[in-house]
């Protein structure tokens, strides 16, 4: 299990400088949010990936910023707008695959479509076909605007394809009302990547040093589910004040997690 940061926590602070606190602060690992057309360049994935790299952090992870244009691009009627949107995402997958990342997240449609489920399965494995001939996959996030923050949806999604692989966002099953827990254990082994965030009283999203969740025992579950992937911390910037506060969350996950191996 690795643990770290996604640059999302930073916006609207530009990605590289982003990138610099994280391999400063020596994080673990990082997702790397691509917020612009300008990011996906090959010039500024270089110095993106040059710069993780004297830090020694792990890109683990990329998120695409046209995440609200999915329902667009990818989950339409009009199928040459799809192939377009695979050849756009194909760039993304790429970015990723250069900076040292297995997966691409996904957000998917949104939750007032009325088409099949199939129809969103068999999209969703094209797409995942092209991630797969650039060495990376596409992971299915659980977001609670979209088709694929339901838990039945999720779980039907993986009996219909049984090689799909998700990610996990806390916030996001809690605003969807949702149990993270039954979502992992419905998921199983395909749950390889993990957005985390802490809870309490001021909000749903919130460093792990505040709020009541319960850090170590979410951590006991993942590994007695067999979790081997990454854990980042995914805030919005005003959920919390200085930096210091994401890099204190990842001390806590490192803590909680070590003292689960005594």
């Amino acid at each position: 299990m690795i643990f770290g940061i996604s640059t999302a926590c930073f916006y609207p602070e530009l990605t590289e400088k982003a990138a610099e606190w994280l391999a400063s602060a020596k994080i673990p690992a990082a997702e790397v949010f691509l917020n612009s057309p300008s990011e996906l360049a090959p010039e500024f994935l270089r110095k993106l990936r040059d710069t993780f790299q004297r830090g020694g952090t792990q890109v683990v992870s990329v998120h695409p910023f046209t995440s609200g244009l999915e329902p667009l691009l990818l989950f339409s009627e009009y199928e040459r707008r799809f192939t377009d949107g695979v050849d756009l995402y194909r760039r993304y997958f790429e970015a990723a695959a250069y900076l040292g990342a297995s997966y691409v997240v996904l957000h998917g449609d949104r939750k007032e479509r009325q088409g099949s489920w199939e129809f969103y399965f068999e999209r969703y494995a094209r797409l995942d076909e092209a991630a797969k001939s650039c060495g990376v996959r596409l992971l299915q996030e659980n977001v609670e605007r979209c088709r694929a923050g339901r838990g039945d949806f999720l779980a039907a999604m993986k009996k219909a394809l049984p090689n799909a692989l998700f990610v996990l966002d806390l916030k996001q099953a809690r605003r969807a009302g949702e149990d993270a827990l039954a979502l992992l254990r419905t998921l199983g082994s395909s749950v390889r990547h993990i957005h985390m965030s802490g809870c309490g009283p001021e909000g749903d999203c919130l460093p792990l040093h505040r709020g009541d969740f319960d850090c170590r025992g979410f951590l006991r579950e993942l590994n007695d589910q067999g979790f081997s992937g990454s854990v980042v911390m995914e805030l919005y910037r005003d959920n919390y004040g200085a930096y210091e506060e994401l890099s204190q969350s990842v001390s806590i996950l490192e803590k909680a997690f070590r003292s689960l191996e005594r």
